[in-house]
């Protein structure tokens, strides 16, 4: 299945930096805890979503689509951080993990899932043959816009609500893959879509979505602001402003950093959502803050480095200690409970890898700049 490996032959040996090590005891330790064989089979891993597991755990009747996509994507840094042969293969079993669990289907109803799993596949291009896979995923996405509330994709089929949550990503997938011609207009207008119909005008933050009514009209906007949000829409104005440089999207992306500091992240670390899906966003918005951090211009780059470093430090200051490894709390400015509760869903643990993944590539940066 693996086709990449070759990239890991001859790679230069080197000492890692504090953020490549730590992020290498996070990855040791989740996989360590969680990755196991979907139902025994050889060639198989897919990642167990809480531990202690239930039995509906063991079995993967409860496995989260979406999870999977993030667990692959983190799988996928720590390659370009420490290119490893094994590593390799454990990403193509958990390709072929996910894509068994879905009953051989690489789509399902949810418009956002399926665009995280597309972004971590056209990343392990190189490493496995993922066009199939691409070309399933993109054919949907693109079917999910309608002119409804002005525009945008679904947030799942047969819905009436679209969000940030569906665009963005879907956003950054389009405009990256480009699998079809017209992919990354499409990705523009999702973008101007949220800018249009979801910024706060106050804060400059991105609410989580809209309602559309029967006769097509928005008939009410959810104004929650979640981190997520404000990561995705920050990964497609910054993927965007890559092929368009004399565009609106460097002026975004930069807005965007601003205002996350300004309304989420107190002390200068990024704040949490608890559990279940919850659990993810954070991480999310580290991984596209880093992506501003070394693609923005100065002032607003040296302050998205600033947001990744300083959440990633307060999260390993914080991290409780367990053998096989750290375990990491929702909440990276608080000491992570080893008695219970969220920081045993592999959301938050997942969370947690991504965050020092993305200051390990920060460091990485730095050093080959230095």
């Amino acid at each position: 299945m693996t086709r990449g490996a070759r990239r890991t032959e001859g790679a230069a040996e080197r000492s890692p930096g504090l953020w490549a090590a730590r992020a290498g005891v996070a990855e040791r330790a989740i996989r360590g805890r969680h990755l196991r064989r979907l139902w025994g089979l050889p060639g198989t891993r897919l990642g167990v979503v809480r531990r202690p597991a239930r039995l509906a755990d063991r079995l993967f009747a409860r496995w989260h689509y979406w999870w999977q996509a993030h667990l692959l994507d983190c799988l996928i840094d720590a390659h370009e951080r420490a290119p490893a042969a094994e590593r390799v293969e454990v990403i193509g079993r958990l390709i072929r993990g996910v894509h068994l669990r879905n009953l051989r289907h690489w789509t399902n109803d949810y418009y956002d899932d399926i665009a995280w799993l597309g972004l971590a596949l056209h990343r392990a291009r190189d490493l496995v043959d993922t066009r199939p896979a691409l070309a399933e995923i993109t054919a949907r996405l693109r079917d999910g816009w309608t002119e409804h509330g002005g525009g945008g994709i679904w947030w799942r089929r047969g819905d009436t609500f679209k969000n940030v949550p569906a665009n963005g990503p879907a956003a950054i997938l389009l405009a990256r893959a480009r699998v079809e011609r017209a992919d990354r207009q499409r990705a523009r207008a999702m973008a101007e879509w949220m800018e249009r119909s979801l910024r706060d005008p106050g804060t400059g933050l991105m609410w989580d979505g809209l309602h559309v009514a029967e006769d097509g009209g928005v008939r009410d906007v959810v104004t929650t602001t979640y981190t997520y949000c404000q990561g995705v829409y920050l990964g497609a104005c910054v993927e965007l402003a890559g092929h368009e440089p004399a565009g609106p999207w460097v002026g975004r992306a930069a807005r965007t950093v601003r205002a996350v500091e300004a309304g989420l992240a107190p002390d200068g670390v990024l704040r949490g959502h608890d559990g279940g899906d919850g659990g993810l966003f954070t991480g999310i918005l580290t991984r596209y803050l880093a992506d501003a951090a070394i693609r923005l211009p100065a002032a607003e780059g040296e302050t998205a480095a600033r947001l990744v470093t300083a959440s990633a430090e307060a999260l390993w200051d914080n991290r409780g200690a367990l053998p096989g490894g750290p375990l990491f709390g929702p909440e990276f400015a608080r000491p992570a409970d080893l008695a219970g509760g969220p920081e045993h869903d592999l959301s938050v643990q997942l969370s947690g890898w991504m965050a020092l993944e993305a200051a390990a590539r920060l460091e990485g940066r730095a050093s080959m700049a230095g």
